[in-house]
């Protein structure tokens, strides 16, 4: 005799089907690649169902380093019909677990202005000779440390359709250019972020409109720094740092840039 299925077992069987075939979908690799004779370890995320070549998104990590966080960023561009690589920064695995050894690392990558860029380079060549990438279509997205990063590389040039920088530092020592960047620029940030206070807000207003740049930016009222990261209260709780997760902020962000890609790319 045949064991039946009431509509509750089918419908639990119906979603975990659905579910084994998301997974199937969706390819991750770890990549390890050298620069300078420093190795350095990225993560790979798209679907291998999906038909044709697609646009590529670098990912740049906040300043604790390629942890989790920015993997499952990856993760979510891929399951969204995107390519997406989640760089590696600071090089040889490292992962800050403290503010301290957080701010050295960063210290140490962004010494040189020319370093980043190389090192951002890099990792843009090689989701651009990804088989899955049509490599004249790349964007960048970075998160605190990496939203000041990727917000850098349109300010030097660097060939993008667009960055866009999550709660990353606005001020820098490179100003954009006229006629120099390429990149659209997106900018989300919050309103109670003493990392990026409302002086730093109106400077890239200024600047990006001097430089007669396409930008967008988005203060969220009340919102801390690292908004987009569930791990931030954890922090802040550890800490004492002004940081906080808001899951409305997050999401909203979330899907402005989704919209972002769709208008860059016409996907």
């Amino acid at each position: 005799m045949k064991p039946r299925l009431n509509k509750h077992s089918l419908a639990a069987l119906t979603l975990a089907i659905a579910s084994l075939n998301a997974h199937a979908e969706l390819r991750t690799e770890t990549v390890e690649y050298t620069l300078d004779g420093q190795v350095f370890s990225g993560y790979l995320a798209w679907d291998d169902e999906a038909e044709g070549k697609r646009p590529g998104i670098l990912l740049v990590h906040e300043w604790w380093g390629h942890n989790d966080f920015v993997r499952e960023q990856a993760e979510q561009l891929a399951a969204a019909g995107y390519t997406a690589f989640a760089l590696d920064m600071y090089g040889e695995g490292k992962l800050a677990e403290h503010p301290d050894t957080a701010q050295e690392f960063m210290k140490q990558a962004t010494r040189d202005m020319e370093q980043v860029k190389a090192r951002f380079i890099k990792a843009k060549e090689l989701l651009q000779n990804h088989e899955s990438v049509d490599a004249d279509k790349i964007a960048a997205q970075g998160y605190c440390f990496g939203g000041a990063v990727v917000l850098n590389m349109a300010r030097m040039g660097v060939d993008l359709d667009g960055v866009v920088s999550y709660h990353g530092a606005l001020a820098s020592p490179l100003q954009a250019e006229a006629g120099k960047v390429t990149a659209r620029v997106q900018v989300y940030t919050g309103g109670a972020d003493p990392m990026v206070p409302s002086e730093q807000v109106a400077g890239l207003v200024q600047e990006m409109q001097d430089a007669k740049v396409d930008l967008t930016l988005v203060s969220f009222p009340g919102v801390k720094h690292s908004f987009t990261n569930p791990g931030a209260d954890a922090f802040a709780e550890k800490f004492g740092m002004p940081v906080g997760y808001d899951e409305d902020a997050a999401r909203r962000s979330w899907d402005g840039t989704l919209l972002f890609y769709q208008e860059l790319f016409g996907n």
